[in-house]
């Protein structure tokens, strides 16, 4: 893995674009994990590793849409008529007998619809007198689903780079698939940097605090499809954070880290980083957040994000995950944020990007605008905790109230 070596993005004063970051580590994504082949109980959140082609047509044959009954359109005169009532089928049934001139057959959702038949009239449009059903005008092929009409047969059912999701895993049932070929989960090695770090449940002495990246980033990576493995912090000692670096590389496919990547802050981790590998560090043209490191560890990629627990959590959120999605093989990996009107005035320049902690709330005529958080701290999650996205200001960029934003939801981000 190249690498510009350490401090010179950062030492030259200049921000790097937030996109442009995005474009390196995309290009600089490694190749996702082995195959496997995957039950389909068992490939939730997988990647797919290859198209997956359908190996029947769906539907399998012309069925009902609804409850009702089947006819043949010609039969039915303009202002409607009766029809002599020949016959059931239900859903499972087999094959039935053809539908003779003037017959209908009571049929119910998803049966297959007997030979001769093309269209299906809903029970509530009919009136039922003994042997015989009253149906009104209707028009040819209502209410019938075509074999076929979904996807046929040899068609692209889900394309290579898909992850899973519910829907995906009903479909490829549907179509009879038990497996399909996936990516094995990647496994990430999560470690923290800093001797003022203490646990939840740790008594704290003075000048420590509690490690919230830790819990944050693991939840981070759970949502992305990762596999986490959580290596805790790194003394800040050289010859400790090598040892702590070299078995995470070992076992996983990819670091990340928090803390100690700002510059002025003790170099042990960056000592440490150039000892067993490469490492670039990046003043990024974004707020919260700006210092990030990306090289590799004995060969392996590694990402430094910032310790400030707003920064990371949002530059994991906006630069990390696209390239860990990457890295698991999916295609589509960039979030697709809304234009909305803002609900709040931003009359502060920044020549970095900001990521407001945001939700959204009806204004005055019941339409979604966008809301901010009115504290923007870096270091704080309650902001966060408040917002279900995140408003995006551009660099040199004012906003005043009813000016279009680019708002990204935190369920784009966070799966």
């Amino acid at each position: 893995m190249s690498s510009r070596g350490c401090g010179s993005a950062c030492d030259s004063g200049v921000l790097m674009p937030v996109d442009e970051a995005i474009r390196h580590l995309l290009d600089q994504a490694p190749p996702p994990p082995f195959v496997q082949s995957v039950a389909l109980g068992k490939a939730l959140g997988r990647v797919l590793a290859a198209d997956v082609i359908c190996p029947m047509n769906l539907p399998a044959w012309d069925n009902s849409a609804m409850d009702g009954y089947a006819l043949r359109a010609a039969d039915v005169p303009s202002v409607g008529g009766f029809l002599t009532v020949s016959g059931r089928i239900a859903a499972g049934d087999g094959p039935s007998a053809s539908l003779q001139e003037g017959q209908a057959v009571r049929i119910f959702t998803g049966a297959p619809l007997p030979p001769g038949a093309d269209t299906v009239v809903p029970q509530e449009s009919c009136r039922v007198e003994g042997e015989r059903v009253w149906v009104a005008s209707i028009q040819p092929g209502d209410h019938v689903r075509k074999e076929g009409e979904e996807l046929r047969q040899g068609a692209r059912l889900l394309r290579a780079g898909t992850r899973l999701r519910a829907q995906e895993l009903g479909l490829l049932a549907g179509a009879g698939i038990a497996c399909v070929e996936a990516y094995r989960p990647l496994r990430v090695g999560l470690l923290s940097s800093g001797d003022e770090l203490r646990e939840p449940g740790e008594p704290l002495a003075p000048g420590q605090i509690y490690n919230s990246n830790r819990q944050s980033l693991a939840a981070l990576l759970r949502g992305w499809g990762v596999e986490v493995h959580d290596f805790g912090v790194m003394p800040d000692r050289l010859q400790a954070s090598r040892q702590a670096l070299g078995l995470a590389a070992g076992e996983c496919d990819l670091l990340l880290t928090s803390g100690g990547v700002s510059v002025g802050e003790e170099d042990h981790l960056k000592q440490a980083i150039e000892a067993l590998g490469n490492i670039d560090l990046w003043r990024l043209a974004i707020q919260p957040g700006k210092p990030l490191a990306f090289g590799d560890v004995m060969g392996k990629p590694w990402i430094g994000l910032p310790g400030n627990p707003s920064a990371a959590l949002v530059t994991a959120l906006v630069v990390v995950r696209p390239f860990l999605l990457r890295a698991q093989g999916m295609v589509d990996v960039l979030p697709v944020p809304l234009s909305l009107p803002a609900g709040f005035d931003w009359l502060r320049r920044n020549r970095r990007r900001q990521y407001l902690r945001a939700r959204l709330v009806p204004d005055a005529n019941g339409h979604l605008c966008v809301e901010v958080h009115p504290q923007q701290s870096s270091a704080m999650l309650s902001a966060a905790c408040w917002a279900d996205g995140l408003a995006v200001v551009e660099r040199d960029t004012l906003v005043h109230k009813h000016d279009r934003v680019m708002y990204v939801p935190f369920t784009a981000l966070m799966h």
